[in-house]
């Protein structure tokens, strides 16, 4: 069970009143049936004239007949549609998750798909927080659906069968390259060689980390640099073998830890052939206290949009320009609502900045919200088809951009 301890956050601001709505569109679409407490619609608001916005709203009741998950593809670095991904698991409805490297960003790290920030499924860390941004985290308690906003950071660590103790820095990225900073230990932005501890929308480096991979990660890791060491675990954790330098397959069902710098000296001298190498990640709060309640998936986010139903000022960070969202918000009484917002789409739906973004959600009832990924990335699928809009730019054909993970409503309860 995981418990919360949240400092006091600087005062919110009044929301603006919301936009007024339009009534919704047809929420018919063919395929499986929405479980009970599951509900579709989609409905067009008006920031004034010429400024349409068109929400595609999914909203999860906290006794719905339904489980809600994240879901990602064959390897953490290999991006698919959110179509496929609910396919994949045979999801009712999904939209898409967390921030993730992309090939066209300025930092890309070679693996297309892997996520920025924190993404973790039935119950298991698979991208490490950046540390203090907030995150949308489920469970379910007894066959009811618990859903949360909480700012959130992980914490790993390392135990050598000798007692010898370290620092974790990350799990299943590449090592040394830290996309949104936000890290731990000696992260430097690149751009200026200035310590970087807080979330920045650019690239730290740090010469000395060691970071884990999964059997969730894929079949290789990395090729690493001359000095880099690669300690190889069973399921169970047991060393059974190192490479230098760190590259290469993943045993089967096992993983690996990849150390550069002073983690690769740290691996050479205390990882031994035969012992057992004791690894974790946390979720915690920003403070290192753990999480309440069931926390089974946790998606990261960019911006804290509501928080106890008044704007929240993290929501201008976002910028001035209108773009396409998917923002995440919790009601008063536990209903999760996942919300698609289409944009670049002049007269027909024109997106929402952070703030609109954020009285948009409100006007739905939601209390407490975050601002997942967006832009092309925006995607609602509902009954095997894509109900919204997606477009990578003004006036671009619509079209779905492959994700790094997905939100994804299931059958049952």
């Amino acid at each position: 069970m995981l418990c919360l301890a949240l400092t006091a956050l600087p005062g919110c601001t009044a929301l603006a009143s919301p936009p007024r709505p339009t009534a919704p569109a047809s929420s018919a679409a063919p395929g499986p049936v929405l479980p009970p407490g599951v509900r579709f619609q989609q409905l067009t608001r008006h920031f004034g004239p010429g400024s349409p916005v068109r929400l595609s709203v999914l909203s999860i009741a906290p006794d719905a007949r339904a489980r809600v998950m994240g879901v990602h593809g064959a390897g953490m670095a290999k991006a698919k549609t959110v179509r496929s991904l609910a396919d994949s698991v045979g999801a009712v409805a999904a939209v898409n998750g967390t921030y993730f490297d992309i090939a066209t960003g300025h930092n890309h790290s070679g693996y297309e798909g892997d996520p920025i920030g924190l993404y973790a499924e039935h119950g298991r860390v698979l991208s490490e927080a950046l540390n203090g941004r907030p995150a949308l985290l489920i469970g379910h308690d007894g066959g009811r659906l618990d859903a949360r906003v909480a700012e959130a950071a992980t914490t790993g660590r390392l135990r050598a069968a000798d007692g010898a103790r370290r620092e974790l820095d990350g799990v299943n990225r590449v090592a040394g390259l830290i996309l949104g900073c936000g890290g731990v230990g000696g992260d430097r932005l690149a751009s200026t060689g200035r310590f970087q501890q807080e979330p920045s929308n650019g690239l730290c480096t740090d010469a000395d980390e060691v970071v884990s991979y999964n059997a969730q990660w894929g079949a290789d890791t990395p090729s690493g640099p001359l000095g880099s060491t690669e300690v190889l675990l069973s399921p169970d954790g047991t060393i059974i073998g190192t490479r230098s330098p760190a590259g290469g397959p993943l045993p089967a069902g096992g993983g690996s830890l990849y150390g550069i710098g002073h983690g690769a000296v740290w691996l050479r001298a205390h990882a031994r052939p035969g012992s057992r190498m004791a690894v974790s990640m946390r979720i915690t709060d920003p403070v290192g206290q753990p999480l309440p309640g069931p926390l089974e998936t946790a998606v990261g986010g960019s911006a804290r949009l509501l928080r106890g139903g008044i704007a929240d000022p993290d929501a201008a960070r976002l910028g001035t320009e209108r773009q396409p969202r998917t923002v995440a918000g919790v009601t008063a009484d536990g209903t999760l609502l996942l919300v698609v917002i289409d944009g670049r789409a002049k007269g027909v739906s024109v997106g929402a900045t952070g703030p609109e973004a954020a009285a948009l959600v409100r006007s739905l009832g939601a209390v407490d919200a975050v601002n997942l990924d967006g832009g092309g990335s925006a995607t609602a699928v509902v009954r095997g088809q894509v109900r919204n809009k997606p477009r990578e730019t003004e006036g671009e054909p619509v079209t779905q951009r492959p994700v790094a993970d997905a939100i994804a409503v299931l059958p049952g309860a």
